[in-house]
């Protein structure tokens, strides 16, 4: 196990303040404004001015042409979490502003599966505008032939591309003067309803600040960037969480969710559920997860599909969602704890870890595609570099590896989905920096690795914690705990949660506990002014720690938490990873 300083320039202070301070700057936050950054206002968020006035003048007049003659307008809904926020945001905005024409005219497209944009989009009578919300920028074909169809299209996006599309109205940050460019496509839409509102003579945009939250978290969108982090932080704010589906996954999860929405908090408990979703569900649970987003639909009554439901029972749509999601999420789990030891046997057999990308080469029935990019994520997180699950396509007689790609934030490669392009020996890499498909045709496979090898060479490859403290022994400074568990509010995407390592520590026979053995096994370690928290432990773990007579000396890494019991507050380490450095019979 390593570990090391993520700056050890900068000096200890035993000031509450100082300790926030070194956590922040450790993360990019600069010292001068950190206090700034921990009090953001509405003065942080830019004006949608700057994503183009032109543009969204030209959406307006398209969309309230349709409105107002009353036209049938096509809203499709991307295959995401920020794709389903952001459609769930303008629909409630539209509702808002004309509920007749979204009742009567305003029709939605979900796409079978992990699909974006307007490539699969069928031809659809009596339809006189698209709107393409957190998609669509570089659908230039498509672009053109619905253009030529006479059908205006409204892209509102934050994906890159590499020009504005000459046949369709396109508000993005990424092709346009506004700065924040870590803003997902909810944002975006955000946005635009703002500008509706001005023109309007309204203020709806901001009763759906908890859905922009949402989004960008799901996203994972920069919490660094001062407009996104102050959206985050109010959207998740009680007095403005009103979404019904937010709000009833907050109910459900609110054990895990320690009572109240963080950022990554909702990045545990709830995104996964509309990933899950998105992934796996049918078309018929997909609409109904999307219904319970929209306040106008959330709680009309329907047939219920409960076990052991009795003829005409009826249920809300968001209870229903909230069940069936659920009721994915664990079929999802089960595929993907599946799909894991498959291809962590592979890491051995064929010495993947030999390379500087960890890239696997799949058959397509090995690794359902609509999964790829979850495990991708995990085994990117654990070997800590950028990861690669492709699977066997044959497309014309010749044989691609075609799936998802994750790039590793740490590496000394900003982007890994650039790198790839820049290599020249790829079909496509199209996504985000760090999240992107990827498709490599089979006879580049060997010169790709040679030549990521040969790009990533200053990366070690070695699993290493970045850590904020490095504490000896049992010298451990309780407030430093308790400064960092406050900060759990902050954790998030660029922000990530602060670790702290311990060295030296000689455990006892008397700070050993075992707590419920028979169920849930968890190990604690008792100093004198905190405690050391070890989760699925078990009597082996406890035997291999334990000492009669000597002592067990560790290294180890955590997070900090604080601990409320009958009014008191302790501090508390969760154990992330250890090492046993010596063991000791005698001590005295």
């Amino acid at each position: 196990m390593k570990y090391e300083l993520i700056n050890p320039d900068i000096q200890f202070s035993e000031q509450s303040h100082n300790t926030i301070e070194r956590v922040l700057v450790n993360r990019g936050i600069p010292a001068n404004l950190v206090e700034k950054y921990l009090n953001t206002t509405d003065e942080d968020i830019n004006h949608y001015n700057l994503l183009g006035r032109e543009q969204l003048e030209a959406a307006y007049y398209a969309l309230t042409s349709a409105i107002v003659k009353n036209e049938n307008a096509l809203l499709v809904i991307d295959s995401d979490a920020d794709g389903y926020t952001s459609a769930a945001v303008l629909t409630n905005y539209l509702y808002d502003l004309a509920p007749e024409w979204v009742t009567n005219h305003l029709f939605f497209f979900q796409h079978e599966g992990k699909q974006h944009g307007l490539a699969d989009v069928p031809d659809i009578e009596e339809i006189s505008l698209i709107i393409v919300p957190d998609a669509g920028s570089n659908d230039y074909i498509h672009h053109k032939y619905f253009a030529d169809m006479g059908i205006p299209i409204i892209i509102l996006d934050h994906h890159e591309a590499e020009k504005i599309s000459e046949d369709a109205i396109v508000i993005n940050n990424q092709l346009s003067d506004y700065p924040n460019k870590s803003f997902s496509g909810v944002g975006i839409v955000w946005q635009f309803c703002r500008f509706l509102d001005e023109k309007t003579n309204h203020n709806y945009a901001n009763k759906y600040i908890d859905l922009v939250a949402l989004g960008n978290i799901s996203d994972m969108m920069s919490l660094r960037d001062l407009e996104t982090k102050h959206l985050i932080t109010e959207g998740l704010k009680q007095e403005n969480l009103h979404n019904p589906f937010m709000v009833a996954m907050s109910i459900k999860n609110s054990f895990s969710l320690g009572g109240k929405l963080t950022p990554i908090g909702v990045a545990f408990y709830i995104t996964p559920f509309i990933n899950a979703m998105v992934r796996s569900g049918t078309q018929e649970e997909k609409e109904l997860l999307f219904k319970a987003m929209l306040p106008h639909e959330a709680f009309v009554k329907v047939p219920s599909t409960k076990r052991g439901h009795k003829p005409g029972d009826q249920e809300k749509i968001v209870d229903q969602a909230i069940r069936i999601v659920t009721n994915v999420k664990a079929r999802q789990t089960k595929s993907q704890d599946n799909g894991l030891s498959k291809l962590e046997s592979l890491i051995e057999e064929r010495d993947l870890l030999e390379n500087k990308v960890l890239l696997f080469q799949c058959e397509s029935e090995d690794i359902p595609k609509n999964i790829a990019g979850l495990i991708a994520n995990k085994f990117m997180a654990k070997y800590q570099r950028h990861t690669a699950i492709l699977s066997r396509a044959i497309v014309d007689g010749e044989t691609y590896w075609r799936g998802s790609a994750r790039g590793y934030s740490r590496s000394d490669i900003e982007s890994f989905k650039d790198l790839c392009t820049e290599s020249g020996l790829v079909e496509y890499a199209e996504g985000h920096a760090s999240a992107f498909g990827l498709s490599i045709k089979d006879e580049n496979i060997p010169a790709f690795i040679e030549f990521t090898n040969k790009a990533l060479e200053n990366d070690s490859g070695d699993v290493s914690y970045f850590v904020d403290y490095i504490y000896q022994g049992k010298d451990i400074n309780p407030q430093h705990i308790l400064d960092i568990a406050q900060l759990d509010y902050l954790w998030g995407q660029d922000i990530p949660e602060a670790l702290i390592a311990i060295e030296g520590l000689k455990i006892t026979g008397d700070m050993l506990t075992l707590m419920s053995p028979d169920k849930k096994p968890t190990l604690k370690i008792t100093l004198p002014n905190l405690s050391i928290i070890k989760f699925k432990s078990s009597q082996e773990e406890y035997d291999k720690l334990y000492s009669d007579t000597g002592y067990v000396e560790i290294n180890l890494v955590g997070t900090s938490n604080a601990n409320e019991w009958n009014g008191n507050v302790t501090p508390q380490i969760f154990v992330k990873d250890y090492e046993i450095i010596t063991q000791n019979k005698y001590y005295f």
